[in-house]
């Protein structure tokens, strides 16, 4: 099965790019993540952080401060994991094989990790459909459109599941930035939920490799006993105390990345690239030459992530304002193009 062979193709790889791009201008500015270009404030580490075995009470204290930040009704409802991308076929194999079905477009992984996990995988459109599921997998805010389905229909969805045995998995990466009032991690102790946070990419620290399952004791307890001690490493427990007890930089970070995602809308506007959905550390862009755009910025070193459906590519937010300059010259370079071009085409 396909889904078996490897990891998916995702955006971030600059390895690729150099052989995609091998005489693009360098540095690359990558815009092919939806990882938050500003960082939590790097701070010194403990030096026992990294000489010593994580302390179980610091990683207590962790899924304490989780707990706190994303909603849920304690930390006995949290589990820490390096990277939520380690939890996906273990939280697919809370259910025996059977069928799984993951509402798309969307992260390619969930269906990797399902199909890992013995579950018979299907990617649908409708809503509706998941109902019909032993594993029903949703992303929201959708990655990479910025759908989002209202905490009700979640809620409903998950009692019919758990009234058959079946479970929902709500992977929940950028709700950070998304409307919070229509997450289910409250929700998680009414059991046959398992909601996926994942720290990465909101913090900007995505190579720190820490993320979070919440759902009811008992299966916290589950997955709990499937990692065994020491987890997460030291540096990210004392990395994930400190940002997610900061409710003043995650304020200001959010008003923040909302003015750089209006930015962006407009940039893009004024080249003629329209905008249509996304997150706001991410905008989701659907043209007809969309694949034309992906190389022209490419070659000038500047990288989107391109899908397989063709006309559709992902922009992350510049980091810096070279890096929103350098943007601007590849647009409007590739705008000169595409208007030489229909000049040519005219009889």
């Amino acid at each position: 099965m396909k889904l078996l062979e490897g990891a998916v193709d995702h955006g971030g790889s600059l390895g690729r790019a150099r052989a995609l791009f091998p005489n693009a201008v360098l540095p690359f500015v990558d815009l092919s993540t939806g990882i938050n270009p500003h960082s939590y404030p790097f701070f010194d580490l403990p030096a026992t952080s990294l000489s010593r075995l994580p302390e179980a009470g610091r990683a207590r204290e962790l899924t304490e401060v989780a707990a706190s930040a994303y909603g849920a009704p304690s930390p006995t409802h949290v589990v820490a994991a390096p990277g939520t991308q380690i939890l996906l076929p273990r939280v697919a194999s809370l259910v025996r094989p059977g069928k799984a079905l993951v509402l798309g477009p969307t992260y390619a992984e969930h269906a990797r990790a399902a199909a890992i996990a013995g579950h018979e995988v299907t990617e649908v459109s409708d809503f509706a459909a998941l109902a019909q599921a032993d594993l029903a997998i949703i992303v929201n805010p959708n990655n990479p459109d910025g759908r989002v389905i209202e905490r009700d229909q979640l809620l409903a969805l998950a009692a019919g599941l758990r009234a058959r045995g079946g479970l929902l998995v709500v992977d929940e990466a950028f709700m950070d930035v998304g409307p919070r009032q229509h997450s289910l991690a409250g929700d998680v102790d009414q059991g046959g939920i398992v909601v996926l946070r994942s720290f990465g990419k909101f913090f900007g620290l995505a190579g720190l490799r820490l993320g979070f399952a919440l759902s009811d004791a008992a299966t916290v307890q589950q997955l709990e006993t499937q990692f065994g001690p020491w987890a997460v490493a030291g540096p990210a427990l004392e990395y994930g105390i400190r940002a997610l007890a900061d409710i003043g930089w995650q304020d200001a970070m959010r008003a923040s990345l909302a003015e750089a995602a209006a930015r962006l809308d407009a940039l893009l506007g004024r080249f003629g690239v329209p905008v249509a959905g996304g997150t706001t550390l991410f905008r989701y862009l659907s043209l007809p030459d969309a694949a034309g755009l992906f190389s022209a910025l490419g070659e000038r070193g500047v990288l989107l992530r391109h899908f397989s459906e063709r006309h559709v590519l992902r922009a992350g937010l510049p980091g810096s304002e070279l890096e929103w300059q350098r943007l601007e010259s590849a647009l409007a370079e590739w705008a000169m193009r595409r208007e030489d071009r229909q000049k040519g085409s005219k009889p």
